[in-house]
């Protein structure tokens, strides 16, 4: 009996310039990604593939987002979302990019 196939889609994962620089990536990086596309599955195969990331998106020990980096697809801030709930439908097909975004502060 072989094991079930897992099916997977390629995401696409636009990152702010200094992550760029930093996984020494251009433009957008697309990854394939295991259904069901959430915010935890793009970016543990973000960070899998690109290993230097770890730590600059989420804490190393919670896993949950940094406070100064913000989640977006669609036209819609995802941050606050779980990290399980399931990316517009746009995102999973790789037709809208996954965007993470360094939030700006000041005053």
């Amino acid at each position: 009996m072989s094991a079930p196939e897992v099916q997977s889609t390629t995401v696409r994962v636009k990152l702010p310039a200094h992550l760029r620089k930093l996984a020494q990536v251009d433009g957008e990086v697309r990854l394939a990604v295991a259904a069901p596309v959430t915010q935890r599955s793009v970016l543990d195969a973000l960070e899998a593939r690109h290993p230097v990331l770890r730590g600059t998106i989420r804490d190393h020990s919670t896993q949950r987002r940094r406070a100064f980096v913000r989640f977006f697809a669609c036209e819609q801030d995802l941050s606050h979302e779980e990290p399980d709930t399931p990316l517009p439908a746009a995102v999973a097909a790789g037709a809208e990019p996954f965007l993470v975004v360094g939030a700006m502060a000041g005053g």
